[in-house]
């Protein structure tokens, strides 16, 4: 071939891609043109956001500060400046006179996602108020009805009466990915519609403390007070989230806000329309905390991580019907891989109540498939399962147990007679840095049971890999916790 040619097309080639520089093409063969940034996106979007002002009449003195999030890291100040609620006067006269009321007023934002009026938004944006006004983009402004409000998600439904109204398209966050562009819509300190662009910076947030069940996307896109309820966009205009809290510790934007996962959200109006509350499911099982990390598998037998690690087994539970025992590791729920702990909650939670599920397990070296008939999730038994010992990681083991008498069981609270009880902990040892303490309740060693102070000891003496595997009963619950052994 002609090198001259060659070097013309190169030439060629390299002045075409400069004159199209500012356009970007995108996976749907759909241009993006960087030189009008996100003015699509909004002028597409930003209808269907709204302004959400809410009402409490509450007694002077009391005060109670409406916004509850439990993302404690923002504090009154930014209470304040969320909600710009009154204050009680100070200097009030104190003379007898009829308890006086004071109105208390919130804002956030929110989203429209039917045609007749069904507006997504946050639990803490529209729980316990008398009144909840929503201002429109165009200037209408209407009372709203509470449909229902999750706590657990920070997912609330509410709705006006209205007909062909703008609405957003719901997108997929599971096709999102890290560094991809994303849109935060909303009312900021009050000001109307603000647009903030940002990537994805995270998946899968869990344990953070927002709510009882998270899988938040975590994103650089600019949220402040006000934003709360309002969409998460991806670059087509579609909500793949309600942004829900931001970390910070001066009130305002620091780069990470958090958002729930559109399809959570979704799931949870479904349910809200349908019942007025929402269900969910259970199967009756305490998960040890924490990962399954290779070591922790090994003393199972198992010489692979990841699952999920059954501490105890609820009687007559669902899972306890089904076979599943205290040791077992679950593996796969539907076909799918279990990661972890939260995810595997999160999932059992959404299967409707009475729905049969296909759980595959590890015991005793074996892989085996049970079906579980999956319950509705009891209030009572929620709090039992949710009060979970801390993980911690053992560097040495010192303890000393004694057997376990009809006098110390009652003294005690043990209604067995199985196990040994933990006499003494050393200061500094592996075991006090296990959470372990003077009173709890050996069940196992090394998946042997043990009844007596000899048994413990001979149990002992079967780690594998220099580790000892312990079953506790404490006041929380019953967990395993896997301890080097001192050289």
């Amino acid at each position: 071939m002609n090198k001259g040619r060659v070097k013309r097309w190169v030439v060629a080639g390299l002045m075409a891609c400069a004159a199209s520089w500012p356009v970007a093409v995108r996976a749907a063969g759909e241009a993006f043109d960087f030189r009008k940034g996100f003015s699509g996106v909004a002028a597409k979007a930003t209808p269907a956001v709204v302004f959400i002002q809410v009402e409490k009449q509450v007694p002077a003195g009391s005060m109670q500060y409406y916004f509850n999030n439990p993302f404690d890291l923002f504090g009154e100040e930014f209470s304040e400046r969320f909600f710009g609620q009154q204050r009680p006067r100070q200097n009030m006269p104190r003379r007898r006179q009829p308890q006086q009321m004071f109105k208390q007023t919130g804002q956030g934002s929110g989203f429209i996602i039917s045609k007749d009026g069904y507006i997504l938004t946050n639990t803490h944006v529209v729980g316990d108020v008398d009144k909840i006004t929503v201002r429109l983009a165009d200037g209408r402004e209407f009372l709203a009805k509470r449909i229902g409000a999750d706590a657990k998600t920070e997912v609330a439904l509410i709705k006006i009466e209205a007909d062909n109204l703008p609405t957003l398209a719901i997108g997929k966050p599971d096709t999102l990915q890290i560094g991809e562009w994303v849109i935060a819509i909303g009312n900021p300190f009050g000001l109307k519609e603000t647009l903030t662009v940002g990537v994805v910076s995270a998946k899968g947030r869990t344990n953070i403390g927002i709510a009882d069940y998270e899988d938040f996307i975590q994103t650089d896109a600019a949220i402040n007070p006000g934003n709360s309820g309002g969409p998460l966009l991806n670059i087509d205009g579609e909500a793949v989230g309600i942004n829900t809290a931001i970390f910070s510790r001066s009130g305002g934007y620091m780069g990470i806000g958090f958002a729930v996962p559109i399809d959570m959200a979704m799931n949870i109006k479904e349910q809200l329309v349908a019942n007025g509350k929402v269900t969910r499911g259970y199967i009756g099982v305490i998960l040890n905390p924490g990962e399954v990390t290779k070591e922790m598998a090994a003393s199972f037998g198992r010489d692979e991580a990841g699952g999920v690690l059954i501490a105890d087994v609820q009687k007559e539970g669902p899972a306890d019907k089904a076979g599943i025992k205290s040791g077992d590791i679950l593996i796969e729920l539907e076909g799918k891989k279990i990661k972890d702990n939260t995810g595997f909650r999160n999932e059992v939670a959404r299967i409707l109540p009475n729905k049969k599920t296909e759980l595959t397990i590890f015991r005793e070296g074996k892989v085996k498939k049970v079906t579980v008939t999956v319950a509705a999730f009891p209030d009572e038994v929620q709090a039992a399962a949710g009060a979970q010992v801390s993980e911690t990681v053992l560097d040495k083991l010192g303890l000393e147990v004694e057997e376990l008498t009809a006098e110390i069981a009652q003294q005690l609270g043990y209604e067995a007679r199985n196990g040994v009880v933990i006499s003494e902990v050393a200061q500094g040892s592996v075991a006090e840095e296990a959470g372990l303490r003077p009173g709890m309740l050996i069940l196992e060693v090394n998946r042997t049971e043990v009844k007596s102070v000899q048994e413990f000891e001979k149990a002992v003496g079967k780690g594998k890999g220099g580790n000892v595997l312990v079953r506790v009963k404490t006041r929380e619950g019953t967990v395993f916790l896997n301890l080097p052994v001192n050289d």
